[in-house]
């Protein structure tokens, strides 16, 4: 199941340029589909939604179904288990401590000649978040993107997930969602949502920006309204990238690497390691725990499509090729892992010696795990506090500071041909 390939040959090469394209391919049918629905929603509004809705969720719902009732909540409590409850609780607190220490205010500075500068943070007004719930139940990523808009200061959040078959929202999604304060829901997901929450409907008002993962169609459809709106980022499919040495465990390591591939076909888990003897131990231990699973083939296709392990020369091999993948996740079980730390630059998420896998990082750590992907670990970020905030700059100069620096800035607008803006300035001291 697991590939054992040697760097610095053409199978590297080979497996490193598919790894490169996933995610990134045009699929003209899927944008042809996006595109006809954001057309439609826009000149039908919820008309469109209802029907797009009824097509791919619920047979049935109508459009005076789209909002979520308060009746709804209410039943949804009744229909999770206490511990459920208790566990949404203690993640919850943690991802609002963490982001409580992202965040900013606004600063003024005094400069000379009585000069005023600064920069007006304030949060964003309204945002709507897309967040899977019926291929996927992803009750975790539903935390991850409300809470840092709620200690942002966001005043308004607009939740769309699509329903199940019986025109009803997944009752765990729902009370995760009230225990974050969350009570403007929409039955809808899709491309169909994001137009919704893009453009506005009838039901749904427009917002400033959308937020949230979701499958090629939301990906697509987040990227043809950027403009209009703001988004977050354009998610590809998941990634784990461990780097391991002969102190490592195997079973761990094969569990963690199991844990990113049974997201998808479509997912990437992979092991670096200077032991190809360790790389052997991995191997056999996915092929056992595997099978006690019951996402198998989703397990067996991403592992044939974009899993492996590479064996490297040393550690510092190691990173360099971490780096090079920019994974969105990269897991150091090895010796002294604190000590290298600094060296992994490329990555969305950095979790630290054997008893930090992956997953405690996805569901109750903290940090947020929307997170950069397909390279993007080169320059981007994980989603946080700021993706919720806007900064306004603040000028303030008085006639002294003005004329001080009027010279320059003329020189400055002659120099591009910017008349208008050098007549801006002289006319202020014509007089004088």
């Amino acid at each position: 199941m697991l590939r054992i390939i040697e760097t610095q040959t053409p199978e590297s090469e080979s497996f490193i340029t598919k790894l490169n394209e996933r995610g990134r391919l045009m699929d003209e049918a899927i944008l042809k589909t996006v595109r006809r629905t954001l057309n439609d929603v826009q000149s039908e509004g919820d008309k469109a939604v209802a029907r797009y809705t009824r097509k791919l969720d619920a047979p049935r719902i109508s459009v005076k179904e789209l909002q979520v009732r308060q009746s709804e909540f209410k039943q949804a409590y009744s229909e999770v288990a206490p511990d459920f409850i208790e566990a949404i609780v203690h993640a919850k607190k943690n991802i609002e401590s963490f982001h409580q220490k992202q965040m900013r205010t606004s600063w003024f500075s005094t400069e000379a000649d009585g000069v005023l500068l600064g920069h007006i943070i304030r949060p964003l007004k309204r945002v709507g978040v897309c967040v899977p719930s019926v291929s996927q139940l992803l009750v975790s990523s539903l935390l991850m993107v409300v809470l840092p808009a709620i200690v942002a200061g966001v005043e308004e959040i607009a939740v769309c997930m699509g329903p199940m078959r019986n025109r009803q929202i997944n009752p765990h999604m729902l009370v995760a969602a009230a225990e974050c304060g969350i009570n403007e829901i929409y039955k809808c997901g899709g491309a169909q949502a994001v137009a919704a929450m893009a453009y506005g409907t009838e039901t749904i008002s427009p917002v400033d920006k959308i937020v949230g993962p979701g499958n090629l169609y939301v990906q697509f459809a987040k990227r043809e309204v950027f403009g209009h709106v703001d988004i977050d980022k354009i998610a590809g499919p998941s990634e784990i990238l461990v780097i391991a040495d002969s102190t490592a465990d195997p079973d761990f390591v094969a569990a963690d690497l199991i844990s990113q591939a049974e997201h998808s076909p479509e997912c990437s888990a992979i092991l670096v390691t200077p032991s190809r003897g360790f790389a052997e131990q991995v191997k056999a231990a996915i092929q056992v725990q595997a099978q006690t699973l019951p996402r198998q083939d989703e397990i067996v296709q991403a592992f044939e499509n974009y899993g492996a392990a590479f064996v490297v020369n040393d550690l510092t091999e190691a990173v360099a090729f971490a780096n090079q993948i920019a994974p969105e996740h990269v897991e150091l079980h090895i010796e002294n892992p604190l000590d290298w730390i600094g060296e992994v630059q490329n990555a969305g998420a950095i979790l630290v010696g054997p008893y930090s896998p992956e997953a405690v990082g996805d569901y109750i750590a903290g940090p947020n795990h929307i997170l950069p992907t397909g390279t993007a670990a080169r320059y981007a970020s994980p989603l946080s506090v700021h993706d919720f905030l806007k900064k306004t700059s603040l000028i303030s100069y008085t006639k002294t500071a003005l004329e001080k620096v009027t010279p320059d800035v003329v020189k400055l607008a002659e120099v591009e041909g910017l008349e208008g803006h050098a007549a801006a300035m002289k006319i202020r001291f014509e007089d004088d």
